[in-house]
């Protein structure tokens, strides 16, 4: 659901990091930000906790070049992976353009990785969103940890079509810009197809 803005002559895309709690939805966005020159970026908004979890979004435009004229701005966003803030998820995913799910590898969050991608998928379809046709790409952060599930297992369970599959230390940066540019390609394939 891009936005075209005529006056500026810009297209802004929405990307929604989804994921269950502390899973590194956050990290990711925060590495990025700081990856990104001062003059691509706007600001970093993040509301937390004082467990330095995220409550509401993180958001900033990075702009990356051109479509037919337009200059293109991406917005990106995380929910909160807490299950009490539901709504707030939800209301995150109105109008979004592409999708990183970004499951935590420790095997005790296992559960908590199948809960959040059913929680993603239901308010998929609540918006009428089609899940087979949205730009999405599944990251497995925490690779770097002792008690892991393998990354096959994790594929088996949580890939839900032939989307790409990055593994991750986001805490690192590892895998971080990758996933970025990953979900971004998709997004501009998607459009750039429906500009023909």
């Amino acid at each position: 659901m891009s936005f075209l803005n005529y006056s500026t002559r810009e297209i802004n895309f929405k990307i929604v990091y989804y994921g269950p709690g502390l899973s590194g939805k956050t990290t990711n966005i925060k590495i990025i930000y700081d990856k990104i020159k001062s003059d691509s970026k706007g600001k970093l908004v993040s509301l937390a906790t004082e467990t330095e979890r995220t409550l509401f979004f993180d958001f900033f435009p990075l702009d990356l070049g051109m479509i037919k004229g337009y200059k293109v701005k991406f917005h990106l966003y995380t929910v909160p992976g807490q299950i009490y803030y539901s709504s707030s998820r939800k209301l995150i995913l109105k109008g979004v353009d592409g999708v990183v799910f970004v499951a935590d590898s420790q095997r005790e969050r296992f559960e908590a990785n199948l809960e959040s991608i059913s929680d993603m998928m239901e308010n998929l379809r609540d918006y009428n969103i089609d899940f087979d046709v949205l730009p999405y790409v599944l990251q497995l952060n925490k690779r770097d940890l002792p008690n892991i599930t393998p990354a096959s297992e994790l594929i088996s369970v949580l890939r839900k079509r032939d989307e790409p599959v990055i593994e991750a230390v986001a805490l690192k940066g590892d895998g971080v810009v990758e996933t970025l540019k990953s979900i971004s390609k998709l997004i501009m394939i998607d459009v750039k197809q429906k500009l023909r």
